[in-house]
């Protein structure tokens, strides 16, 4: 059974090959062609965090493809009500065809998946959000070409979108320059296991120095929320703003998850500037999860076969 709970659960050819299919499926459907990628099969929607990209995104994927997804909360199932999460994953997988799952703990989805007769996907954790991280390639690749041997500047918190950067950097073979204030550093094992392609400062200049692309996310990520007024005061100086995109390289790209907090990570004006492709970056979310269900459903078929 393949699951992709992080980029490292495929190895780099199957995540290039995925990222090549999203963008030929983003060309056809803007001809107007929607392939029976999913005709009759079903997608279990576990949601834990609440989320605006991650469920249209899934949803419109399935539906686009002939297929359906059911949207299950942990206010209004057994999620929320102390059912052992092996049991939910007992059931679910006996009724659907691929689960998605987006909650806090990322030991909870691995166990999840453990139990689960289909493939479950990680659409967020705590420590990894992989998903974004193909759409992310995925603009690039459309904007830039190959991302191999570029640099990266990531700004910000050391959380699960940088956790997810450093391991593209493994297999997409970039480096990563990490701009993070002290204190407030990415996972310790990845760093110690990536050490020759990532390097952590704690000024964004030395990070975006020369970058092919700069990215962000929020300072107080979903669960945070109490954290808000230290960490505001904690990231000073840390904010993406034109200014800052001029040290980069002269062909640089922005990027941000959203949703955005601007005045705080990101500066007024930066959304819109010219070197912003955060919109083709949302819009990829649904056409890379469609590539990456396909990949995952062929892979169950040909296991079953």
């Amino acid at each position: 059974m393949r699951h992709f709970l992080t980029l490292l659960d495929l190895d780099t050819k199957e995540l290039n090959q995925i990222i090549r299919r999203a963008i030929e499926l983003k060309r056809g459907l803007r001809k107007g062609d929607r392939p029976s990628l999913f005709l009759h099969q079903v997608m279990g929607m576990v949601f834990e965090k609440s989320s605006t990209r991650t469920r249209v995104s899934f949803e419109t994927a399935m539906a686009q493809g002939g297929g359906s997804a059911i949207f299950l909360s942990s206010r209004d199932t057994q999620f929320g009500r102390g059912e052992p999460i092996e049991d939910s994953a007992r059931v679910l997988s006996r009724m659907v065809d691929i689960v998605m799952m987006r909650t806090y703990g990322h030991d909870k989805l691995v166990q999840f998946a453990r139990a689960s007769k289909v493939p479950v996907i990680n659409a967020l954790t705590d420590d990894y959000h992989p998903c974004q991280l193909l759409a992310d390639i995925q603009t690039f690749v459309e904007h830039r070409g190959s991302i191999q041997g570029k640099t990266v500047a990531w700004i910000g918190d050391g959380n699960n979108m940088c956790n997810s950067y450093i391991n593209a950097a493994k297999q997409f073979d970039f480096q990563l320059m990490i701009a993070v204030p002290e204190g407030f550093e990415p996972a310790e094992h990845l760093v110690e296991a990536n050490q020759e392609r990532i390097h952590i400062v704690h000024t964004p200049a030395e990070a975006v120095k020369d970058a092919h692309l700069v990215v962000t996310d929020v300072w107080a990520s979903m669960g945070q929320e109490e954290e808000q007024k230290v960490r505001e005061q904690a990231f000073k100086g840390f904010q993406v703003t034109r200014e800052l995109l001029d040290q980069a390289a002269p062909d640089t790209l922005f990027m941000h998850c959203l949703p955005a907090h601007r005045g705080e990570e990101v500066s007024e004006d930066i959304i819109e500037d010219p070197r912003s492709v955060i919109w083709d970056e949302a819009e990829n979310r649904l056409h890379v999860q469609k590539a990456l269900v396909e990949f995952l459903l062929r892979e169950c078929d040909t296991g079953h076969a």
